[in-house]
């Protein structure tokens, strides 16, 4: 890069900084309730709402994650943006309206609705806090790779500083902008990053004279492969000769990955909470419409950004060069976007380029900073409103004292993930959503679906499924090859250490059947039962009456 486009990176970043600081400062003069804080007071509309929700969803991981394996794998990248998209529809249809109808600030709220407030509530704490963890992780590694890029710092403690730097930003965000604050600088993001992905898709077909023919022909030829590049088979599921059973568990991870995503969502802890920033139950399915809206366009986008990307970088500057093997040194893909950016501005060294790559680069910083408040916000308000004021406190603390121990669980989350983000650098962010999405959809799905729509299922019910599928998940995923045993597994193979047992890298095929198995197996064994807290659940989660929250019990 020149010396022109790190300037020019680091005016943009702090004009997008300062500008998102006054947002929030602003937004915290507003917050005087505890409401405020949580869940902006249920004030925003439905066109608002979606935007922060869309902001929310389309993170790095859909920006560089999804493009870059797109760029890389082909077809097998597109895997990505349908299992994202579809997933909405789950939550649309089963969960939006339900959910805020019944709940008040988090998630725990709706599934402890008819519960012992204490064990349930301690569950769905401790589950938010480890799928937002998975989910911080992968936006900090983004960020640790763009802006190194942008920046030309080749030095791997460079790195680890921006990954503090984006920490210590969100933790600002959180805690002097709360659920308010945070919507503002999510609503200014959505807004850039479908700006600058239009910017980017127009841009690529314009160099084909907007012929997609023309553009995955030129995609396969500079991949190398040929027809295979447009074909199933390049990332998953992939065919080894010679040997039937990786091929066969190579499917299974393919089927496990798929059920990962579509479940997922609807089970991630930073969406759920968003149900609750509406004031009615219609507003929050308003809320879902515009962001399938915007989230579909994106992600129609983000595969011309992927397959322009193939067509327009080379390969090996995709890769980041090539080892003696034949293998890329980097095989994440995670910054061909912005290497897109480059070529379509006019190529390295120009101009045009430097300024194309600052800004796309300040937008991708947009995206993953947005991306990690909500995050923070939704693991700190449950760690203060499940876990300190209903289980510690046993409902006994105030309003205020609960916001003062959520922006105190600010600081410890964001520090925890900066930490964790360090060692995790290197692995793809798209592939590092997908294990958040299984350990959503295999904890959190179980417990929110059973309680809205089984009248027997109660507090061992609610327990078990979410220490069942996330106990499950965490542990299928350290016997995975993503920790050991595999060439590029977190603990190399230099170390010796191998406890690889478990073939898949996903562990949502086993371990959502088991949450929901471990919800039925606790309900049927317990013989609890509350008719009427059902029949007034019910009432609640279809007409949204008398919506609050009960009193710790």
């Amino acid at each position: 890069m020149t010396i022109d486009s790190t300037n020019l990176a680091f005016i943009l970043f702090a004009v997008f900084i300062a500008t998102t600081l006054v947002l929030v400062t602003y937004a915290g003069r507003q917050s005087r309730k505890a409401s405020d804080f949580y869940n902006a007071g249920g004030s925003l509309n439905g066109f608002q709402n979606g935007l922060a929700i869309s902001a929310d969803y389309m993170s790095a991981a859909s920006f560089l994650g999804i493009a870059g394996l797109i760029s890389l794998y082909g077809f097998d990248g597109f895997f990505y943006s349908v299992g994202f998209l579809v997933a909405w529809l789950l939550a649309l249809l089963l969960i939006a309206e339900p959910l805020r109808n019944t709940g008040r600030y988090t998630m725990g709220d709706a599934v402890a609705f008819r519960m012992r407030q204490r064990p349930v509530r301690t569950a769905a704490a401790g589950s938010t806090l480890v799928v937002s963890i998975f989910y911080l992780l992968a936006q900090m590694v983004g960020a640790g790779a763009l802006v190194a890029l942008l920046l030309n710092l080749t030095d791997p403690a460079a790195k680890n500083w921006i990954i503090a730097a984006v920490g210590a930003i969100m933790v600002v965000y959180v805690v002097v902008g709360g659920m308010r604050g945070t919507t503002y600088v999510q609503i200014t993001q959505a807004f850039l990053l479908i700006t600058g992905a239009a910017i980017l898709t127009f841009l690529v077909l314009l160099n084909f004279d907007f012929n997609l023919n023309s553009l995955l022909g030129k995609a396969s030829e500079m991949s190398g492969l040929g027809q295979a590049f447009l074909e199933p088979g390049g990332r998953f599921a992939v065919e080894v000769v010679g040997d039937s059973w990786a091929s066969f568990i190579g499917k299974l991870d393919l089927i496990s990955l798929s059920i990962a995503l579509v479940l997922g969502t609807a089970g991630l802890p930073h969406i759920l909470i968003r149900f609750y920033t509406v004031p009615t139950a219609q507003v929050a399915r308003k809320s879902v419409n515009w962001a399938i809206g915007n989230i579909g366009l994106f992600y129609l986008m983000t595969i011309a950004l992927g397959f322009g990307a193939a067509a327009l970088v080379t390969r090996e500057t995709l890769g980041r060069g090539v080892n003696d093997d034949g293998s890329l040194v980097d095989s994440s893909g995670n910054v061909a976007v912005p290497q897109l950016s480059v070529v379509l501005g006019g190529g390295e060294g120009s101009f045009g380029g430097a300024i194309m790559l600052a800004f796309i680069g300040a937008v991708a910083f947009a995206v993953i900073l947005a991306t990690v408040a909500g995050l923070t916000l939704a693991t700190s308000s449950s760690f203060a409103h499940d876990l300190y004021g209903s289980v510690i406190r046993k409902g006994k603390a105030s309003s205020k004292e609960e916001v003062h121990v959520a922006r105190i669980a600010t600081v410890v989350i964001g520090a925890v993930a900066v930490i964790l983000a360090i060692f995790s650098q290197g692995l793809n962010v798209a592939f590092l959503v997908g294990l958040a999405f299984a350990i959503a959809a295999s904890a959190n799905l179980p417990a929110v679906v059973l309680t809205m729509f089984w009248k027997s299922f109660n507090t061992r019910g609610a327990v078990w499924a979410i220490w069942g599928g996330l106990g499950s998940a965490l542990v299928l995923l350290f016997l995975s090859p993503n920790f050991t045993g595999a060439a590029n597994s977190l603990i190399p193979l230099s170390t010796g250490i191998d406890i690889n047992f478990f073939p898949l890298r996903n562990p949502g095929l086993f371990s959502i059947p088991f949450g929901f198995f471990m919800g039925w197996l606790g309900t049927v064994t317990s013989k609890e039962r509350d008719k009427e807290l059902w029949a007034e659940l019910e009432v609640r989660s279809l007409t949204g009456a008398d919506v609050g929250e009960r009193p710790s019990h």
